[in-house]
């Protein structure tokens, strides 16, 4: 069976200690957002635990691995009722771990085994679900698509998260917030949660789960209305400028600016890799526009459209060949792979969008 991640989180979420769902068999989970893999987990604790499964996970870190799952699904425990095996990593199984997963979710559908297998997975193409592994999960299990493809569904979820908070924001400041907070999920989601202990304190944390600590009926639960000023309140930065800052002017080719924003935010310690994903973000979409790319349909504001056909006309095909190996590298310095600053890649990146370089 094949879901999406907006249809089955909800009902994932409601399960409750006398409540459980019945969570067994295989489960994959396929997308480029880590966020809401790790949500859907979080929500399926709250049956596993109902259901006294011990919860582990597991790395493929070769298709060998596979065979370390299957012992854990295969495998009886003295304490718990079963196993939820949490599985990461894109090795795919070989023909022979096909068909002990095939016969493990027959046993699993039939009820005659009560263990779970949710393999986490990078984003399925088209083409990869005629594959061989993937039909088990397809056609025996259950495969939940966690990929948001546009502005609507990630308010969607946001607005299924504030509610979950005990929030209700006006459509302005929703506006607002997927202005600031533009394709970056966590980010949106960290503003809901600073807003939830600032204006509705009673509020559950993301850390505890339902069960632990069950929330009220959200019928005669009351929430908090947020308008743009209370919404300013949760977004405010230590450093003068934000990583908007820093794409407005990179968008703008004002080299002079991008350095000076990239001092401040160096300065104040601002993340790397939220400063990284506001250069990549915005050297992918011109790289989408020159291939050819309608702006509309990936992703960008009518109010930037603009200013990203300005940064292309900046740009040839051949200016842009680099860009890929640019962010590789900048990726490395900030995980600490290489030794090169992550701060000096970073802005030579930052500058190749304005038109300049520092080489």
């Amino acid at each position: 069976m094949e879901d999406t991640f907006l249809n089955v989180y909800p009902k994932l979420s409601a399960a409750s200690a006398t409540n459980p769902l019945n969570l067994t068999g295989l489960w994959l989970a396929h997308g480029d957002e880590p966020l809401l893999q790790q949500w859907l987990i979080d929500a399926m604790r709250n049956s596993w635990r109902a259901q006294n499964l011990a919860v582990k996970r597991l790395e493929l870190v070769s298709s060998k691995s596979w065979q370390e799952v299957m012992s854990e699904l295969n495998s009886l425990s003295l304490f718990d009722d079963a196993t939820a095996v949490i599985v990461t990593g894109n090795h795919k199984p070989d023909k022979a771990m096909l068909q002990e997963l095939e016969s493990f979710a027959s046993a699993a559908n039939n009820g005659d085994n009560q263990n779970c297998m949710l393999w986490l997975t990078a984003k399925v193409d088209n083409r990869s679900k005629s594959s061989k592994w993937y039909i088990p999960f397809a056609q025996q299990g259950h495969v939940i698509d966690c990929n948001l493809y546009n502005e609507n569904q990630r308010q969607q979820i946001l607005t299924f998260q504030s509610q979950k908070f005990g929030l209700n924001l006006l459509p302005e400041a929703w506006q607002f917030l997927m202005v600031q907070t533009e394709h970056h999920l966590l980010s949106a989601y960290q503003a809901l949660w600073r807003l939830s202990y600032l204006y509705s304190p009673q509020t559950v944390s993301p850390n505890e789960s339902a069960i632990d600590n069950p929330q009220p009926d959200s019928s005669s639960a009351t929430s908090t209305t947020i308008d743009v000023e209370a919404l300013k309140n949760a977004l405010v930065s230590d450093a003068q400028y934000s990583v908007f800052d820093l794409s407005d002017a990179m968008l703008a080719g004002n080299a002079p600016q991008v350095v000076k924003i990239m001092e401040q935010l160096k300065a104040m310690e601002e993340p790397t890799p939220l400063i990284l994903w506001a250069i990549s973000k915005d050297m992918r979409l011109i790289m989408q526009l020159m291939a050819g790319e309608n702006p509309q349909n990936i992703g960008i504001w009518s109010s930037k459209q603009s200013l990203y056909q300005s940064a292309c006309r900046r740009q040839t095909p051949q200016s842009i060949a680099d860009w890929p190996d640019i962010l590789y590298q900048c990726d490395k310095a900030v995980k600490g792979i290489v030794r090169q600053p992550a701060w000096e890649l970073m802005l030579q990146a930052a500058l190749r969008v304005t038109g300049h370089r520092l080489f």
